[in-house]
């Protein structure tokens, strides 16, 4: 695949977007300004990327000659080695980025997301599983500059959670998380237990690009919306007024409830946003399923049932099990340093999807 080819085009459709940009009449259409501005933002840096690229093999080939000329035991030879293995593995990496360049873009990669939390099986110990984990996401979000707002929370008795749901905004932001999507193991020896023994709990994580209203149509006779007062801690204020709002969505069954403002206004326009995700989500599981047959080594499928990843405290472990990979440094990656697994799943969907297009 000759890359620089793929950059000349990149090159071409910026000019594009930028002229089209540049006429007053294209944000008449909103929609379509947006999404010209998201082209011409991932075009930018495609081209940059793809001028680092080009650069990176210019002077990959003018070490490679500069070796053959040179004697074997030179310092200059040395330095040459010393730099075609920096090259080397830069030029891996800027291809790698352009590659994914290739592929079309997926229109949810550059959307919020809304991520639920809920424990699973293991009671109490589940819950705690299930405050880490957001935790773990929250100082993730940090490192990357993204925002963390709590939608709805349900806090256990023990200082955990038994569910969470948080919108996390930023650039590309479903990109990197569609990933967590799944269930999480967590072996460890619960605070509870006075023997030492070692539990196995689990919690679900659900990730949800957040719906745009053309995504999905809610019909307000669809709708079952109910208000009641909020409860739980919250500071003072929290039981004076009827804020909590509750939604139906009647052809479904779905139900999402909202708690975490102290306007009614705002819990409801945030339930509607978690609705409308979890309703575009189910578009998407409804179109995936027609093409399951194709799709069974694709990474990320989203299933909840789906055992994604392990986290063995005695051991300091954490397993992927989709990509098998084993990571021994499972404190720091409950800290939020969670990009080692997370390139590595990167990297195999973007092969998958390239050895899909090369059929």
């Amino acid at each position: 695949m000759d890359l620089r080819l793929h950059v000349e085009k990149f090159a071409r459709r910026l000019t594009e977007v930028e002229a089209a940009l540049s006429d007053p009449k294209v944000f008449d259409n909103k929609a379509r300004a947006q999404e010209l501005s998201r082209e011409y933002a991932r075009l930018k840096e495609l081209v940059a990327i793809g001028e680092g690229y080009i650069k990176t093999v210019a002077q990959l080939d003018e070490n490679r000659g500069l070796l053959q000329k040179e004697p074997a035991d030179s310092e200059l030879a040395q330095l040459a080695r010393e730099e075609i293995v920096r090259l080397e593995a830069q030029e891996k990496r800027l291809a790698r980025d352009l590659q994914r360049g290739i592929l079309p873009p997926n229109p949810t990669d550059s959307r919020n997301t809304i991520i639920e939390i809920r424990g699973g099986t293991g009671g109490s110990e589940a819950a705690l599983f299930a405050a880490d984990l957001y935790r773990m996401y929250t100082r993730y979000a940090e490192t990357r500059g993204w925002k963390v707002e709590t939608l709805d929370s349900s806090a256990s008795d023990l200082g955990g959670l038994k569910e969470v749901i948080f919108t996390v905004t930023g650039m590309d932001v479903y990109k990197r998380l569609k990933f967590e999507s799944g269930v999480h193991r967590v072996q460890r020896v619960p605070a509870t237990e006075a023997q030492g023994r070692v539990h196995t709990s689990t919690a679900t994580v659900a990730v949800l690009p957040e719906a745009e209203e053309v995504d999905v149509e809610i019909k307000p006779d669809e709708l079952d919306i109910t208000v009641c007062r909020a409860s739980g801690p919250g500071g003072q204020g929290v039981n004076t007024t009827d804020s909590a709002v509750q939604i139906i969505h009647k052809p479904t069954g779905l139900i999402v409830r909202c708690a975490d403002q102290r306007s009614q206004q705002k819990n409801k326009a945030r339930a509607l946003t978690v609705l409308r995700s979890r309703l575009l989500e189910r578009k998407v599981e409804e179109e995936n399923a027609k093409y399951a047959a194709q799709r069974k080594s694709q990474v990320g499928t989203g299933e909840r049932n789906e055992k994604v990843r392990t986290y063995n405290f005695p051991q300091n472990r954490v397993t992927d099990h989709r990509i098998d990979i084993t990571l021994y440094n499972l404190a720091a990656f409950m800290e939020g340093d969670i990009d080692p697994i997370l390139e590595p799943l990167m990297a195999d969907e973007l092969e998958q999807k390239l050895a899909a297009i090369q059929v």
